[in-house]
């Protein structure tokens, strides 16, 4: 059995088998021990922890141990039977003591008062309560529960279905606060039941069991807003809530030990819940019970745990166990800490304090100590801790670490301490005393110490810090002074408005944060003290204290704090808005953690348990950056953090991993206001900003630090800070310089007044000019004037020119029109011109203008003041049509038309020059003349209606359809009988509809031709054909032309047929020409019939003599087929060659080469039967050619054959004799023939053989000479691409201008020889 004092809870009574009760205090240290005459059955601490009762077996009396002077007195309880029970009130000095009988007496320790109540219960009383009214509650084992007041009468009595064992006053938990206080009790029924009794309604109790497999009720607490926690003996954990509409439910259920569960607890100081069971502690979370914050395992407690208890401050845990042992846990360290520079020490335990330098790299040490301390310092080389007024000092260095150097008693209670590498300073009662921590160092006994302030006028201390170099304390009446330490003298002192809590100087103390009586904080710099101090931005009232950040390239970075957020700060010392000190960012604190350290954005904190750990500021969240996974949002936060830390290099390489253009922009921009130019060029050398990078470079190599940072606050935009930068540096005109740029005329004129007279007309000039643009002419006038310089000409006439402009706008028009006639620019005379028009001064306008050579303009406004005479003189110099218009009109409305038709012709007015001609100068002539060359639609409908006037209908027809007035032209003809004339102009512009109008006009008039050829147009092909074929067959045959074309577009079977028939004469019994047939079948492209027919069509024409339409008949079909790509029947390529042989004859003999022209007649004579209308003639021909070529023995055969009978009479009388004489005499010699390779397969033939005895093909043939083609003699004529050997074809062009096959006009240098002529040679061009 142990109960902890209460209150304050430094000593613990425990109580065992062997009648004694020992006293320990918290350390563990055994104070005292009452001996006692039998087993301790009871005891308790009053309300304050002053006084320990403790009653025993085998006595009737009650033992007191008075903590306070450590006495124990005995007090005789006058009863007889056994004291089973002892309890202190809760709120008064009442002591109630329960017998084994059922017996109560109460106890008043102030009055020495007894109150027995004897028979209170039939059998041992176990249990009880008082509640913080003074009632009394008690259990018994008689299954009873009686309710006392504090004279020990009974109030209420009420019988239970068990033992009952603990027994709790509490609140219900209701909906409405009840007023009556602690109105239920509760009380844990035969382990099985927990039951809730309301005093005032004791009718209606709650009786509440829990499920079999938990097992019995342990214990069980009250805690929070009337919830119940519950620990069941099978290891349960339960916890329920007593509110009417909660109560039966369980809010939480754990099963925390598997085995037994032996007591739970609660500490509502740190909301804490603990149970024990098995071998284990389990600590949670009253805020969270899921929450298990901590689990002790105590592995040699084989037999089992047995109660646990908290302290009333929950700073320790006692548990005892089953084999009399107690474990006292420390669950709540004081967090107390210092650091100095990277070094920590915090408490680890009460009597322990820890050591560290992790950033150092150093091992922690751990010094125990004497006392619990309040306070604790460090320093390079030593450790103080200290309460009240004393204070000891241990050593870390030179002897074993953690040595007791020596303690200290001080005038006062020590409010603060602070240490360096030899002195302590120590502030007390207002004063800070500073002396050397070890009297090795010094032997002079002066320097051993000394108080501060020097005199008490000056305030009292209200905090401290010392440095390496420095003592700071701040005062209540606002002073922060800094002491060197090397003569203990006063070195600055700085004056604040009000009183100064705290001071917190960085590690060289250059700098110092303080925080004033009004929460504000202030940093200042007590090396340069004519800098007013700059107070922080968003400084939060609730901070507590402020870390400076001891990595050694962050010293302008420190954070302030309070309970629950870390804020960072910076200092930037050299910007272009001088000293700044910004607000970075805010850390969330975990709970209950204390900053010691701060060191490149991580800090490290203590914890309540004596632990420290490490927290990563947000504001540097830059520094561990994840590769890639970083949202740009993410990282844009990042790169802000880590520009306004000054981390350039780090804001650098975020750029350069992914920054956007906005970021470099933004890096940029911050290298500005910070002043590193050549960091800044780098940065928008990589952003592609030419304009920036260039100005930079510019400004370089500038040592004047206000000159550049105004250059730099001009890049950045801020005009006026540039401005006052350049007026503070060396070289102020700069300021004047850039008013100018920027147009910021008004502090121009300023600037310059102060810093450059000279530049005052210039400035006023431009000045002037952005006055009159923004409309203020009266300022602009008087700035136009100050602007005149007398030696600089341009400058002053542009000055002149304002002046001229502004004396217009402002009423003096006299003056301005004088001057700008004056001066020398014709722009001036436009622009006053225009004011003087806007002003409607058109006269002076009109003047001015025509001064400026502006005649369209001058003309224009003369129109308006109706000066037609100046009009007039200035037509021939004006352009614009509008004013040519304008004076047209002017000049018709006064009816002189001829001046009027020729403005009007200049102003390109056309349908107006029509209608004066017509209407005023009756000039047709040149009316039709401008509608023909301008294709004028209305001056069309208007000479037509002047033609209809004079009844010549066709005319009007004309100009009717060029104004596209069909209908009426349509109509016209057909009331005049114009219809042709119509039809003929209408041509190939119409609709459909026109044509078919036309056309049933025709054919009302019964003109079939006119009307087929309508019908036709608009596709109406069958009516077309029918009208066609009315038509009476003329000598042109036009209709039956037509009617082939008609067909051909028709392409329908059934119109072809008809057609076909009436052509084959099956309709009237007359055929018609054959060759219509042939135009059908090419017009329906039947190319193959169209072949037959021509071929047909050929013959007949050769039998009629008529060879060259034979011969032009066949080579079109030829060409036709070609192009078709059908092969030419080989009848048909016969046929045209003996024609073509024929129709060469003639050449070659006027050529006089007699020799070609009788191979050819040869050739001819070879088939005389197709030339059946002149065999004689032809036959006549040969024997002469023949005869004068050589070759006598062909003359004398063909010679021969004119002598038969049928030809003989009919031979020219001329010939006949010498014939006749050639066939009595025959010469039989012949001139050999030349051979030449064939150019297929190039065997030996004769010239003028055409078909080949070795490869059998028909050779192709020259259309100059008829003889068979050569391979390298090859050319083609361009037209109709027939071959012909190229030497021949070139020597018949001297004298002939055609091609002998087609009749296209050729010249011999349109004939191109062809060295690879294998595509001529297909053989398979003739159907065979």
């Amino acid at each position: 059995m142990y109960k902890w004092q209460k209150t304050l809870g430094n000593y613990i009574a425990v109580a065992g088998q062997d009648n004694s009760v020992k006293i320990f205090d918290r350390h563990g240290h055994k104070l005292t021990a009452l001996h006692l005459p039998g087993r301790c059955v009871g005891m308790d601490w009053d309300k304050d922890g002053d006084i320990l009762a403790v009653i025993a077996a085998k006595s009737s009396s009650i033992y007191l141990w008075d903590a306070s002077v450590n006495k124990t007195s005995q007090i005789d309880s006058g009863m007889r039977d056994q004291m089973s029970f002892i309890l202190w009130s809760k709120a008064g000095p009442l002591l109630a003591v329960g017998t084994a009988k059922g017996n109560l007496l109460i106890y008043n320790q102030q009055t020495s008062r007894k109150i027995p109540v004897l028979g209170k219960h039939t059998k041992k009383i176990t249990c009880g309560c008082w509640s913080t009214q003074n009632l009394l509650a008690l259990g018994s084992d008689d299954s009873t529960l009686s309710i006392s007041n504090h004279e020990g009468d009974t109030i209420r009595q009420t019988t239970l279905r068990g033992e009952p064992a603990e027994i709790y006053f509490s609140v219900m938990k209701t909906d409405e606060r009840s007023p009556q206080g602690e109105s239920t009790v509760s009380v844990s029924v035969d382990k099985k039941i927990l039951m809730l009794f309301n005093i005032n309604d004791p009718e209606n109790r709650i009786e509440l069991a829990f499920q079999l497999h938990y097992g019995n009720i342990v214990s069980y607490r009250w805690y929070g807003d009337g919830y119940i926690l519950i620990g069941f003996s099978q290891g349960f954990f339960v916890v329920i809530s007593t509110h009417i509409r909660e109560i039966g439910h369980e809010l939480y259920q754990a099963h925390n030990h598997k085995g037994s569960l032996n007591s739970v607890a609660i500490s509502s100081s740190l909301s804490k819940a603990a149970s024990c069971g098995d071998n284990s502690i389990k600590i949670h979370e009253l805020s969270d019970l899921k929450d298990i914050s901590s689990v002790v395992q105590l592995d040699d407690e084989t037999k089992g745990l047995d109660q646990l208890s908290w302290t009333d401050d929950g700073q320790l845990l006692a548990v005892s166990t089953q084999k009399g042992t107690l474990h006292v846990f420390l669950t709540k360290l004081p967090i107390l800490g210092d650091s100095f520079g990277t070094r920590l020490a915090y408490l680890t335990s009460l009597l322990e304090v820890t050591v560290s330098n992790q950033v150092e790299g150093e091992s922690p040490v751990a010094i125990e100590v004497e006392v619990e301390p309040t306070f604790i310092a460090v320093g390079p080389y030593h450790v103080a801790v200290g309460m009240n007024n004393r204070a000891w000092f241990y050593a870390l260095v030179d002897q074993e670490p953690g040595v007791s150097l020596k303690d200290i008693e001080y005038l006062g209670t020590i409010a603060s301490m602070c240490l360096n590498a030899d002195y302590a300073a120590a502030q007390f009662e207002g004063k800070v005393q500073l002396h050397i921590v070890s009297h090795l160092m010094y032997q002079e006994e002066k320097k051993q110490m000394k108080l501060f302030p020097d005199d008490d006028g000056k305030g009292r201390i209200l905090c401290h810090a010392l440095t390496a170099d420095f003592l700071y304390y701040g005062t209540d009446s606002g002073n922060v002074v800094c002491v060197l330490m090397d003569d203990w003298e006063t070195v600055s002192s700085y004056n604040h408005s009000v009183g100064v809590r705290k001071v917190f100087p960085d590690l060289n103390g250059t700098r110092l944060v303080f925080i004033d009586d009004k929460n504000g904080g202030f940093l200042f710099s007590p090396a340069n003290a004519t800098v007013s101090c700059v107070e922080l931005p968003n400084f939060s009232p609730t901070i507590t204290g402020v870390l400076w950040d001891n990595w050694h390239a962050d010293r302008g970075v420190f954070v302030a704090y309070n309970d629950d957020k870390v804020y960072t700060y910076a200092l930037h010392k050299t910007t272009i808005y001088g000293p700044q000190v910004v607000l970075v960012g805010s850390t969330a604190l975990p709970f209950s953690q204390k900053p010691l350290l701060l060191y490149n954005g991580e800090l490290t904190c203590q914890t309540a348990s004596g632990k420290t750990s490490e927290v990563s500021l947000s504001t540097h969240s830059f520094l561990k950056r994840s590769s890639g996974t970083d949202s740009v949002a993410e990282r844009s936060k990042q790169l802000a953090q880590a520009i306004m830390l000054k981390r350039f290099h780090e804001a650098w390489d975020l750029c350069k991993s992914a920054g956007s253009k906005d970021d470099w922009a933004e890096l940029g921009k911050a290298c500005l206001v910070h002043m590193e130019v050549e960091l800044a060029i780098q940065v928008y050398r990589m952003n592609g900003n030419v304009g920036m990078v260039l100005s930079l470079q510019d400004i370089q190599g500038i040592e004047d630090k206000n000159l550049l940072a105004g250059h730099l606050a001009m890049f950045l935009g801020d005009y006026n800070l540039a401005q006052d930068l350049y007026l503070s540096s060396t070289s102020p005109i700069a300021a004047l310089e850039m008013r100018r740029d920027l147009l910021h005329w008004d502090s121009a004129l300023m600037l310059a007044k102060r810093l450059a007279e000279d530049q005052i007309p210039f400035i006023s000039k431009e000045y002037a000019v952005h006055l009159e643009f923004i409309g203020d002419y009266v300022n602009a006038l008087a700035h136009y004037e100050k602007g005149m310089t007398q030696n600089n000409r341009d400058h002053d006439e542009a000055c002149l020119a304002g002046v001229a402009r502004m004396s217009i706008r402002m009423g003096d028009i006299r003056r301005g029109a004088a001057q700008a006639i004056q001066h020398p620019s014709r722009v001036l005379k436009k622009e006053c011109g225009a004011i003087l028009e806007s002003m409607k001064q058109f006269s002076e306008a009109a003047q001015l203008y025509e001064k400026g050579q502006y005649y369209d303009k001058a003309a224009s406004v003369y129109i308006r003041c109706k000066n037609w005479a100046k009009v007039g003189e200035l037509l021939p110099n004006v352009s614009s049509p509008k004013i040519h218009l304008q004076y047209a009109k002017a000049k018709e409305a006064d009816g002189k038309y001829k001046d009027a038709a020729h403005a009007y012709e200049s102003a390109k007015d056309w349908d107006n020059v029509i209608r004066v001609l017509l209407d005023h100068l009756n000039n047709p002539e040149d009316a039709v003349r401008i509608v023909r060359e301008t294709q004028s639609i209305d001056g069309a409908k208007m000479v037509a209606r002047f033609f209809l006037q004079l009844n010549d209908y066709g005319s009007a027809i004309h100009f009717l359809v060029l104004s596209q007035c069909n209908d009426e032209a349509f109509q016209l003809a057909q009331q005049h009988g114009q219809m042709e004339v119509y039809a003929d102009i209408i041509g190939s512009d119409a609709t459909q509809e026109d044509y078919q109008s036309i056309a049933l006009y025709f054919e009302g008039e019964k003109k079939h031709l006119q009307a087929g050829k309508f019908f036709q147009k608009c596709g109406q092909y069958s009516r077309a054909l029918k009208h066609f074929l009315k038509c009476p067959n003329n000598e042109d045959n036009m209709a039956i032309e037509m009617a082939i074309e008609t067909v051909g577009q028709a392409k329908d079977t059934s119109l072809t047929s008809q057609l076909i028939d009436y052509l084959m004469g099956e309709s009237d019994g007359m055929p018609k020409d054959a060759k219509y047939l042939f135009r059908l079948y090419m017009a329906l492209q039947h190319y193959r019939e169209a072949a037959r027919t021509a071929i047909i069509i050929a013959r007949e024409e050769q039998c009629a003599g008529n060879y060259r339409n034979a011969h032009d008949v066949l080579f079109s079909m030829y060409t036709e087929l070609q192009a078709q790509k059908i092969k030419i029947p080989a009848e048909m390529a016969t046929n045209l060659m003996i024609l073509h042989s024929y129709l060469l004859v003639k050449i070659h003999v006027k050529r006089g080469d007699h020799l070609k022209g009788a191979r050819m007649l040869i050739r001819v004579s070879n088939t005389i039967s197709k030339f059946p209308a002149h065999v004689v003639p032809i036959l006549t021909s040969a024997v002469i050619e023949c005869h004068r070529a050589g070759l006598k023995n062909s003359a004398f055969s063909f010679a021969a054959m004119l002598m038969r009978p049928e030809y003989r009479n009919e031979i020219d009388p001329k010939y006949r004799k010498k014939i006749e004489a050639m066939v009595r005499r025959p010469d039989t010699s012949e001139l050999e023939e030349e051979t030449t390779p064939c150019p297929f397969c190039g065997f030996q033939l004769p010239q003028n053989e055409l078909l080949c005895i070795s490869c059998k093909n028909n050779l192709p043939y020259c259309i100059a000479t008829g003889r068979h083609m050569l391979k390298e003699d090859w050319s083609i004529c361009p037209h109709c691409e027939f071959p012909a050997l190229y030497s021949q074809f070139i020597l018949l062009l001297e004298t002939e201008a055609v091609c002998p096959m087609c009749s296209e006009s050729l010249s011999a240098t349109q004939v191109k020889k062809i060295s690879d002529c294998s595509k001529y040679l297909q053989t398979d061009e003739l159907d065979q």
